[in-house]
């Protein structure tokens, strides 16, 4: 598995595997248990497959309940868990551990409200993005958020990553359309955040009550936004702008970028796709940056993005059999969104950290910002056996990392042995 350290099993929850299989049997009857080899093979990577890793066990709930009771027997029992949607991250969000339970939440698949007066849907978890925007279309309204993923990718992932996609730009992410949730706490307890409308009483999450975009934009509206993005892209060195005429011509476009990555496949064996986002005024000069290091890494990269929000999504070209590319590939990547953060931007716009970027946070964050997102996590997962070791990095990792955010000329963690 290259460039990732992946953490040693705990010995005892190994050796009381057959012990759990069983007891999981028990909470999730029929065929929601897989445990054997080759079943688990369809479950062992998410969207970013250079990594695999097989799951102590695999379980499919079908109810809110079932989910409860396996978080609280694993929670009783110091047991991990690694909670998976449709599996189409591409940041190793959902790639399993040896040691932890997969809790896959692929049969919430049901559209329980549609309300249009409210423009509020709510849906469980395993329900596909497209599948929201295909329950209302009849009725002209659409849901915004629209990652090229959304064929497949679930709503409970998208809220998960805070997935966007080319609409984020006039109607935002996830998080800027999602009104409540209702959650299983690692403990078994259900709560619910948020709700049908703003200023919901109780606790107060903008994330699965979900906001419908109707379809609109007059004729000056159209055009203004045009004209602004039009300067966007001038301002960014665009050599040719094109917009469309026709409903026939809009859709011939969008079928071009949304089928970018498919495409990719037909030029390279493999890529990488990278998800970095930078101030659009910085777009020329990334690209540019971009193409040198093509020389340096010996590489090929394709850049596909939602530019009007600085989203880039760079797609390294390199082939797996090839030894060394792959790790060339990781090295690219990382000097990408190294890039990102120098130019004002961030290490990620939609994909989330997973396993993928949880060392580049360390080039981002200060050793106060990591500590107060460890807290954050603390608060609901305390005794930290909820997809661990993802998402955030430690400071000693950072430490033997040697890459991490200098502020003030004064280099973070100067505690550690190491400095």
């Amino acid at each position: 598995m290259s460039g990732l350290a992946m953490p040693k099993p705990d010995a005892e929850t190994m050796r009381r595997r057959a012990e759990i299989v069983a007891d999981m049997r028990i909470i999730v009857p029929g065929e929601g248990v897989v445990d054997t080899v080759n079943e688990m093979r369809a479950f062992e990577s998410d969207g970013l497959t250079a990594y695999r890793q097989l799951p102590l066990v695999v379980v499919l709930p079908e109810t809110v309940a079932q989910v409860s009771r396996v978080l609280k027997y694993c929670n009783d029992r110091n047991i991990r868990v690694v909670p998976r949607g449709s599996g189409t991250s591409l940041s190793g969000g959902a790639l399993p551990l040896e040691d932890a339970v997969l809790l896959v939440m692929s049969r919430f698949n049901r559209i329980l409200q549609i309300d249009y007066p409210n423009r509020i849907i709510v849906a469980q978890p395993g329900v596909t993005n497209l599948g929201i925007t295909t329950a209302v279309e009849q009725e002209g309204f659409y849901y915004a958020p629209d990652p090229s993923s959304q064929i497949a990718c679930s709503i409970g992932g998208n809220v998960a990553e805070n997935s966007g996609g080319v609409h984020c730009l006039k109607y935002g992410l996830t998080a800027n359309n999602v009104l409540g949730i209702e959650m299983v706490l690692m403990n078994g307890e259900v709560v619910r955040l948020g709700g049908s409308h703003l200023d919901q009483e109780g606790y107060d999450l903008d994330a699965a009550a979900i906001l419908l975009c109707e379809a609109d934009g007059t004729a000056l509206e159209v055009a203004e936004e045009i004209a602004r993005m039009t300067e966007v892209l001038r301002e960014a060195g665009a050599s040719a702008i094109t917009v469309s005429q026709s409903e026939a011509e809009r859709l011939r476009f969008w079928s071009g970028r949304k089928n970018a990555f498919p495409a990719a496949g037909r030029i390279s064996p493999d890529y990488y796709c990278m998800d970095g986002t930078i101030p659009p005024k910085q777009l020329a000069h990334v690209l540019a940056r971009i193409e040198e290091m093509e020389t340096t890494f010996g590489l090929r990269c394709a850049n596909v993005f939602h530019a009007g929000d600085g989203n880039m999504h760079p797609l390294i070209l390199f082939d797996a059999n090839q030894p060394g590319e792959l790790e060339r590939a990781e090295a690219f990547g990382a000097a990408i969104l190294a890039l990102c953060v120098e130019v004002g931007g961030t290490i990620t716009g939609e994909h989330g950290v997973g396993v993928e970027k949880i060392d580049s946070m360390c080039v981002q964050f200060r050793a106060q910002e990591l500590d107060a997102f460890f807290a954050v996590k603390r608060a609901f997962d305390p005794r930290m056996l909820l997809n661990p070791n993802k998402a955030i990095p430690t400071l000693n990792r950072c430490a033997e990392l040697g890459s991490m955010r200098v502020s003030g000329g004064v280099l973070p963690f100067a505690h550690l042995p190491r400095f």
